[in-house]
């Protein structure tokens, strides 16, 4: 085994030294590239992910907490200017546990409900109060600030105390100043979602009187609520106009093809809120009356001598002037009362704000595309889309005239002439590449042409070597063995040198019988030429 991996060193030697200088260069920068890359892949995969323990910490909580992982030896990341501490994604949990149990973190802004945990027995009214007022603010802009692209948010409520025989009570009001991400800010719908959070947080809060701004100092909410946005009257009459526009201007560019034609819509909406309540009677003569009363009154009897005639005056008295002879009267009254019910219908119509009051429209066609364009046909194809009314005031107008294309012609050029350097910047680029394609692999197939070159003549100078040794032994084997002892005297000094020199070539003989590869590599790199 041994032998074997020195065998593969030496090798690896040899033919590392077998290189130019180029080719030594190529093989060092590569080497270090290759262990370059190793490390920072065995980096990245013994790298723990990482996630965040806690968020939005002060500084004081932060502080503890990164003292307590120190103690520990967990490793931790800060993020967001330190209110983000983040630990390995395996070891999230047990650290919340752990540090629970020292109680951290301890709150130490002093927002939210941990305020009411240092009530005390002697705190008075005004304190309990101010010390809710301020955890609901503390718990409100927590709530606010888990938002996607909130930071940060600061809540101000004003809660005026209940009058107890008061009719009316002062309204509830609140403040949200919220700091979004660089690049982002709140939506409409974001922004009635804030609105809505703190008003039913609050009791008695209405959403009218919430208040929302950014760190700008730009108002995000508007006085009219039921809107329901959060864009001004000059902003919704814009959509309206551009939505209109779009649609005409999407039916002439079927008509006459893109850029050849313009439309321009002015919309007047009314922003008015009106409330209308009718009450209207009606009665059916056929209908049973509710209640019905009817008195009768009859009288009949002699009138007595000289006695009044029993006519009623005009006081409802009798009569005293009128005197009768003594003959029968009679008398008799009837009177009749009846309660009918009356139908009563009640109508409340309320109407929207956003209606529109007029509409104007104003098409213009190229001349020169128009031909034989029926601008009749088109202007009632846009009547029609767009619900003009001559009763309301509308207005459509549709004409031709020929267009100024010279910005738009100027502009093609350009985008021509860019386009055309571009392809031309490409093709230069593609036939650099190609070119440095090929400058490489010309070098790569010098450079291996050379090193064959070099290693067929190696190998023959390494085999004609090799063959020459056997020969002489070959030649010392089958050379009679001198036995004069006169010249053995004579040699003797001699004898022993050759004896020397023949064990060496004996052994090296043995080893390029047993060992011709590694014999081989390393006459290779005897005869390397350092060039």
């Amino acid at each position: 085994m041994r032998n074997a991996m020195t065998s593969s060193l030496t090798r690896w030697r040899d033919a590392f030294l077998g290189f130019s200088v180029g080719q030594k260069m190529a093989v060092l920068v590569g080497t270090a590239a290759l262990v370059l890359a190793g490390f920072l892949l065995f980096r990245w995969v013994t790298t723990p992910d990482m996630a965040p323990l806690y968020g939005n910490l002060s500084s004081q909580d932060a502080s503890a907490v990164v003292d307590e992982l120190d103690s520990r030896g967990i490793s931790y990341e800060l993020a967001n200017n330190g209110a983000t501490i983040m630990v390995p994604k395996d070891d999230v949990y047990a650290t919340r546990i752990a540090l629970s149990g020292k109680g951290l973190p301890t709150n130490s802004d002093g927002g939210g409900y941990s305020l009411l945990d240092k009530q005390d027995l002697t705190t008075s009214q005004f304190g309990e109060q101010t010390a809710f007022k301020r955890a609901m603010e503390g718990e409100l802009s927590k709530t606010i600030a888990a938002m996607d692209p909130v930071q940060s948010a600061v809540v101000h409520l004003a809660l005026p105390a209940k009058q107890v025989f008061a009719d009316e009570q002062d309204p509830a009001t609140a403040s949200v100043l919220v700091r979004t991400e660089l690049g982002r800010a709140l939506g409409p719908e974001q922004v009635q979602a804030v609105v809505h959070l703190v008003a039913s947080s609050i009791d008695g809060l209405d959403p009218a009187n919430v208040t929302v701004a950014d760190a700008t100092g730009k108002v995000l909410t508007t006085d009219d609520s039921a809107a329901g946005a959060a864009g001004t009257r000059s902003q919704q009459v814009d959509d309206f106009s551009h939505r209109m526009r779009a649609q005409v201007q999407a039916t002439l560019d079927r008509v006459v093809g893109p850029g050849n034609s313009t439309v321009q819509v002015t919309a007047d909406l009314d922003f008015d809120k009106a409330h209308t309540e009718r009450r209207t009677f009606e009665s059916d003569p056929e209908q049973v009356p509710l209640t019905e009363r009817r008195d009768t009154e009859k009288y009949s009897g002699p009138n007595g001598p000289g006695g009044t005639s029993g006519v009623v005056g005009p006081d409802g008295q009798m009569d005293g002037s009128t005197t009768t002879d003594g003959a029968d009267s009679a008398y008799e009254k009837e009177s009749v009362t009846r309660d009918n019910a009356v139908n009563s219908t009640v109508e409340t119509r309320e109407t929207a704000p956003g209606g529109v009051k007029s509409l104007s429209i104003a098409a213009i066609i190229d001349s020169r595309v128009a031909g034989t364009l029926d601008l009749a046909e088109v202007r009632k194809s846009i009547a029609a889309a767009t619900g003009i009314s001559r009763t309301r005031g509308d207005s459509l107008r549709v004409s031709t005239m020929p267009f100024d294309r010279s910005a738009e012609e100027a502009m093609n050029a350009e985008l021509a002439a860019a386009d055309k350097a571009e392809a031309e910047a490409k093709r230069m680029a593609l036939y650099k590449n190609v070119a440095i394609g090929l400058g490489v692999a010309l070098l790569v197939a010098i450079a291996f042409w050379q090193q064959r070159r070099k290693a067929k003549a190696r190998a023959e100078a390494t085999s004609y070597v090799v063959e020459q040794l056997r020969e002489e032994a070959a030649a010392r084997a089958a050379q009679p063995i001198e036995t004069n002892p006169a010249m053995l005297a004579l040699e003797g000094t001699e004898a022993q040198e050759r004896s020397e020199q023949q064990r060496i070539q004996d052994e090296l003989v043995d080893l390029v019988e047993r060992q011709p590869e590694e014999v081989a590599a390393l006459l290779r790199g005897w005869l390397v030429d350092p060039s």
